[in-house]
C-alpha cells in the first residue's frame, strides 16, 4: 500500500509518494493519470512502479500541507487539461445513518418515522436484502447519482461553494473510489481517497425528486490517494469548525462492514453502462455517507471549515465553505444559432 499526492508550484507539477514527514517525488511522470496509463501499457502494478521511480526531489510535507511552501496540493486525481474526461458520480443510501437522515428529510410534516416508510428507507432495505450477492453474482442496483465532470473537483483547502441559486450547502464525508478505463474498455481501480461530496440538502428536502439537482455542486478529494487500501472497516471523524471552534463532530464508519452493498456490487452497477467504460476516462465514485451535520440541524455558514479524516487515508481533507451572495443570481439566457 502506498499514498500518492499531486502538487504544483503554479508552473510545474509533481506526483509524490508520502513518506511521513516528507514527500518523495516521482521521476518520469507529472500526474497520477500518466502513471496509471504507463502501468496499463506496461502491465505493471502501480504501487511497485511508483516506488521504483520515486527517486526525485524530497519535499517537506508539513510546509506544503500548512501552506508555507511554493508547492500546493492538487486533487489527487485529474486528467490534466481535459477535466471533461473525469466523471464524478456516487451511490447513496448505502449506510444506515444516512438512510435515517434521508428518511427524516423526506417524511411528510408531522409524520412519525414509525408510521411511514419513505422511498429512501425502502431502497436502503432493498440493499440490505440484495446488495451483497455471492461471488460472481449480481445484486440489486443501488441509488445512483451523477455529480459532474472533473471541472467541479476542488483541491484540499480550496473552497466548496454554495451557489447563489442554491438553498444550502452541506458536507458529506465519504470515501471515493478512483478508476481508469483501459484501452480494452475494462475498468481498473487506481485507489481510494477521503472525500467531501458536498450537496444541497435543503433543496432535496423540499422534494426527494430534487436529489439529482442537489448533487450538481463542487466537491473535494484527498489530499492522499491510497493505492492498495482495503475497504472492509474504515473509521474516521468529520468536523465542522466555525471561528476556530468545533461546533459539530461525529465519528463515522464506512467500508463493506458498515454498508448494505458490497464494493463489487457498487462497482458493477456503475460500470455496467457502456457509456461509463470509454477508454482513457477517469471515474471518481463516492460510496455514500455515514452521517450528515444537516441531519442534526447544523446549517453551514460562509467561512466555516469542513474536515474529513479516515484512519489509514492519510492527512485530513479540509475545505472552507464559500456562500455566494443571494442577490447575485442572474438569468442565464440562451442565444439561438438558427
Amino acid at each position: 500500500m502506498i499514498h500518492l499526492v499531486q502538487i504544483s508550484d503554479g508552473a510545474s507539477r509533481r506526483v509524490a509518494v508520502v513518506e511521513e514527514p516528507v514527500l518523495r517525488c516521482l521521476d518520469q511522470v507529472e500526474s497520477v493519470y500518466e502513471l496509471a496509463q504507463l502501468c496499463l501499457r506496461a502491465g505493471r502494478r502501480l504501487s511497485e512502479y511508483a516506488r521504483e521511480i520515486a527517486t526525485g526531489e524530497v519535499l517537506n510535507y508539513d510546509e506544503i500541507y500548512e501552506g508555507r511552501s511554493k508547492w500546493h496540493l492538487l486533487a489527487p486525481i485529474d486528467v490534466p487539461g481535459i477535466p471533461s474526461r473525469v466523471m464524478i458520480a456516487g451511490t447513496g443510501l448505502t449506510h444506515l445513518g444516512s438512510a435515517k437522515d434521508r428518511q427524516a428529510m423526506h417524511l411528510a410534516e408531522g409524520t412519525k418515522a414509525a408510521e411511514a416508510m419513505t422511498d429512501s428507507m425502502r431502497m436502503f432495505q432493498w440493499g440490505v436484502e440484495g446488495g451483497r450477492p455471492g461471488e460472481g453474482k449480481i445484486g440489486i442496483a443501488p441509488e445512483w447519482f451523477y455529480k459532474g465532470t472533473g471541472a467541479i473537483l476542488r483541491a484540499p483547502f480550496a473552497p466548496l461553494t454554495t451557489p447563489t441559486f442554491a438553498d444550502d450547502g452541506g458536507e458529506e464525508a465519504e470515501v471515493a473510489g478512483v478508476y481508469i478505463i483501459g484501452e480494452n474498455g475494462a475498468p481498473y481501480r487506481i485507489g481510494m481517497a477521503a472525500g467531501n461530496e458536498f450537496s444541497d440538502h435543503k433543496f432535496e428536502k423540499r422534494n426527494y425528486l430534487n436529489l439529482a439537482g442537489s448533487k450538481l455542486r463542487n466537491c473535494s478529494l484527498g489530499p492522499e490517494l491510497v493505492v492498495g487500501e482495503d475497504f472492509v472497516e474504515v473509521n474516521g471523524e468529520v468536523r465542522i469548525i466555525r471561528d476556530g471552534k468545533t461546533i459539530w463532530s461525529k465519528a463515522v464508519s464506512t467500508g463493506e462492514t458498515n454498508m448494505c452493498h458490497s464494493l463489487a456490487n457498487l462497482e458493477h452497477h456503475h460500470f455496467k453502462f457502456e457509456g461509463n467504460r470509454q477508454p482513457g476516462d477517469v471515474h471518481v465514485h463516492f460510496f455514500g455517507a455515514h452521517s450528515l451535520s444537516f441531519g442534526e440541524g447544523i446549517e453551514l455558514q460562509d467561512g466555516d471549515w469542513m474536515e474529513v479524516r479516515y484512519d489509514g487515508f492519510g492527512r485530513a481533507l479540509r475545505n472552507p465553505v464559500a456562500v455566494e451572495p443571494r442577490n447575485a443570481d442572474t438569468l442565464v439566457s440562451v442565444s439561438s444559432l438558427a
